[in-house]
């Protein structure tokens, strides 16, 4: 069953036109990875999900349900987190702060404080701490929890590997799969091809605002995929 789809999705700052007409499916339970080079349009089609760009309100289903145009908050409130690119966390606020933050959505579910510091063990740790003074990893740890915090049924990753060390990168990816395990189905938006590939059940690729590629990573060739990525 389609969770999300999105339907001939175009997305404009202003005059400038971003995004045009993508067609996209996100199923229950899967993992699906967006690639493409800078300016392709992969955070903004995460923004045109989440409604921090305006849409057509036919142009994006949850549950077959139309939510485009729909405001940022009851979007989130519908079971919709972002996980921003650069982690966003409010330097005047503790780690334990950062996460309750996740709590304004106010929908039921099983993810609490005492389950993300299970996933994240070092948060608890560190929950007093100012959510900045965190490494880079441990920050993208907390925007990870404060996302699953609001009891998510998709949650969209916005470049989570980002000026990150391969090491952390890969302690990272490895709660994926323990998330998916919650029935969380999962978008990921990912500069570094390798490893969207390897945690993905299926692909697109992004070339200026169109999907250059879709398929299973495991079908698709080298060839193919720096085609569709680089255009050449």
């Amino acid at each position: 069953m389609s969770i999300l789809k999105c339907n001939n999705l175009v997305a404009r700052y202003g005059d400038f036109q971003a995004l045009f007409g993508i067609d996209f499916r996100l199923e229950e339970g899967e993992t699906v990875a967006i690639i493409g080079s800078n300016g392709a349009g992969k955070s903004t089609f995460l923004k045109s999900i989440t409604g921090l760009i305006s849409v057509e309100n036919n142009s994006i289903e949850l549950y077959n349900n139309n939510i485009g145009g729909l405001e940022a908050d009851a979007i989130n409130k519908l079971g919709i987190a972002l996980v921003p690119e650069g982690r966003k966390l409010f330097p005047s606020l503790t780690v334990e702060e950062n996460l309750l933050i996740g709590k304004e959505s106010k929908r039921e579910g099983e993810w609490n404080l005492e389950k993300i510091y299970e996933l994240f063990p070092i948060l608890k740790e560190r929950r007093l701490s100012p959510g900045t003074a965190l490494s880079g990893g441990q920050q993208q740890m907390v925007a990870i929890g404060r996302g699953l915090m609001s009891n998510p049924k998709v949650l969209l990753c916005d470049e989570i590997s980002l000026g990150l060390a391969p090491v952390i990168v890969k302690d990272i990816y490895a709660i994926f799969p323990q998330i998916k395990k919650q029935g969380i189905s999962i978008v990921i938006v990912e500069q570094d091809i390798n490893q969207a590939l390897k945690v993905s059940d299926r692909v697109y690729c992004f070339q200026e605002g169109r999907v250059s590629l879709q398929g299973n990573p495991n079908e698709l060739s080298h060839d193919e995929i720096s085609q569709a990525y680089f255009g050449v």
